[in-house]
């Protein structure tokens, strides 16, 4: 259109334009805005010159840039599967996971070329070096020595680096395929022992429980047929006590009734019923009988029976 109208552009014009266009450009290029927990290191003609942290930064165009970007965040490292010797000479394959983080980015720009490729190979070093000290059967174990051995070695060789290890992890440890198999055999010998054990111990402590059972049985049976024979035996004397007692006062009301007018008609008129009844029970289960001389003579026997009755009590013998 300026052609058209009849107008022409000056040289000048479109060069200021361009030193202008450029200007803005490399204003806007060597502006940085560094994110939060990110660190940049600046150069300036090739020498280290300053560490920019979070914010927005201006850099002098042509003489600064960014050499190296570091993220001050924790980071996890996959550390590759090795194999690894045992103490008993078993071949495994052990692989980890190193978390470390950047503490100081200039030394980890200037301090060593790739410090994560370099702490992976010292975490592998040291994972072989105390794998060669353990047996097999204590790697699984051990897991907690294993990373903290792990964890102080890298720690230890990555300080000159900026980096700290703050920890590792041993995901996987796998043995062959014929020891993985014999200690499968193992387990499962060792869990039957343990469950053969474990039934024998519920045995024995059945039988005994049993045992304990019938001595408690016994024993309860036992007191039981004591207290009873106990009590039979309180309740026959406290029979014969009564009985005693029965008697005795029977004793005292006869001999009362003997001392009383009449008394001792009424003991002949006894004497002589039981005399005659006795005899009579003699016929009937004999069919022969002896029969006493002065049978007739039945007021002498009453009377001989009551002489006893009414005989005086006999002094006792002096001891």
């Amino acid at each position: 259109m300026l052609l058209a109208a009849g107008n022409s552009v000056s040289p000048w014009t479109i060069i200021i334009g361009l030193i202008v266009l450029g200007a803005v450009i490399a204003f806007f290029k060597y502006i940085r805005i560094v994110p939060q927990r990110y660190a940049f290191i600046v150069e300036r003609l090739g020498k280290y010159q300053k560490t920019l942290e979070a914010g927005l930064h201006l850099l002098i165009p042509f003489v600064d840039r960014v050499a190296y970007r570091h993220s001050l965040k924790e980071t996890a490292v996959d550390v590759p599967p090795q194999q690894c010797i045992t103490k008993d000479n078993i071949a495994v394959e052990v692989d980890g996971i190193l978390y470390m983080q950047v503490v100081d980015p200039q030394k980890a720009s200037y301090g060593i070329n790739n410090y994560m490729f370099a702490a992976t190979q010292l975490a592998q070093t040291t994972m072989r070096s105390v794998m060669g000290k353990l047996e097999l059967d204590k790697t699984f174990e051990e897991r907690d020595i294993i990373n903290s051995s792990i964890v102080a070695a890298v720690d230890k060789a990555s300080d000159p680096w900026g980096v700290k290890v703050t920890r590792y992890e041993v995901k996987n440890i796998q043995p062959p395929q014929g020891i993985r198999d014999a200690m499968e055999k193992q387990m499962r010998a060792e869990r039957e022992k343990r469950a053969l054990i474990a039934e024998s111990e519920g045995d024995k402590q059945a039988k005994i429980n049993r045992a304990e059972g019938q001595k408690q049985e016994v024993i309860a049976y036992s007191e039981g047929e004591k207290q009873k024979r106990i009590n039979e035996a309180e309740g026959r004397a406290a029979e014969i006590r009564k009985v005693a007692e029965a008697t005795s006062e029977g004793i005292r009301a006869i001999a009362k009734a003997i001392n009383e007018p009449g008394g001792i008609n009424a003991v002949n008129l006894r004497v002589a019923e039981q005399y005659l009844g006795e005899f009579g029970k003699l016929a009937k289960a004999n069919n022969t009988m002896i029969i006493p001389a002065d049978l007739a003579d039945i007021a002498g026997i009453i009377k001989s029976a009551t002489s006893v009755i009414t005989a005086p009590a006999q002094p006792a013998l002096p001891k």
